[in-house]
């Protein structure tokens, strides 16, 4: 196994250094350890109990921290990073964690009910500073990489060489700010009352990117994930 890392850690080296010639290139980064975490903020949580609306994992999501006393939501959620686009300047153009899904849903309490959204196929498009998500609607029809948040960067993407021939990427990403097109689509699917609807404005709290190019025990699917 140390063989085969230090085998896959060259290849990594190299692939960064040949694109310095080449327009881009996409490194397959599922049998790596590399995940993509997002902590929600406490208002998050709290405006999420207030609507009875609950953020569950599917596809290959898990939970990085456990919900709080009082919220039925985690803190943070996991998604594996399937692939990375790289640049001509070595600069990484996006990240995509094929396979993962969050799922929003409701309790209407006025009709009883129980509304859903799926997030699902997360993708971090540093050239527009967006995140993207397929969204689907409980029953309805889902629009492919729908932009989902803008965001700035809190630590900028650092990359380290360990011994022996080990790179790791790390990064966090801030101030998750809903885009126009995700409000609406959260709007209409979980039916929000317009009173509660000013917590769509609130910042969704923190991305942190971690790649580390060692082997995981086991490859994750990177099978797109469909929504039912």
């Amino acid at each position: 196994m140390l063989v085969r890392s230090i085998r896959l850690s060259a290849l990594t080296v190299a692939a960064f250094f040949a694109t310095a010639s080449a327009h881009a290139l996409t490194l397959p980064t599922s049998a790596l350890v590399a995940n993509s975490v997002q902590a929600f903020t406490q208002d998050n949580l709290d405006s999420f109990t207030t609507v009875n609306l609950v953020v569950e994992p599917r596809g290959t999501t898990y939970v990085d921290k456990a919900a709080p006393a009082g919220s039925e939501t985690p803190v943070a959620f996991g998604f594996p990073i399937t692939k990375i686009v790289i640049g001509a300047t070595l600069s990484i153009q996006s990240g995509t964690a094929s396979g993962a899904a969050l799922y929003f849903n409701r309790l209407n309490d006025d009709t009883g009910a129980r509304l859903g959204l799926t997030l699902a196929n997360f993708t971090i498009n540093y050239l527009s500073k967006q995140v993207l998500a397929d969204t689907t609607p409980k029953g309805g029809i889902t629009v492919k990489q729908m932009p989902l948040y803008n965001f700035t960067t809190n630590a900028p993407l650092a990359l380290k060489y360990k011994f022996p021939l080990t790179i790791v990427l790390h990064e966090q990403l801030g101030s998750l700010k809903l885009t126009t097109q995700a409000k609406q689509a959260l709007i209409q699917a979980l039916e929000l009352p317009e009173v509660t609807q000013p917590a769509l404005d609130f910042d969704f709290g923190t991305l942190t990117q971690d790649v580390n190019a060692q082997f995981r025990a086991r490859p994750v699917n990177a099978t797109p994930y469909v929504a039912k």
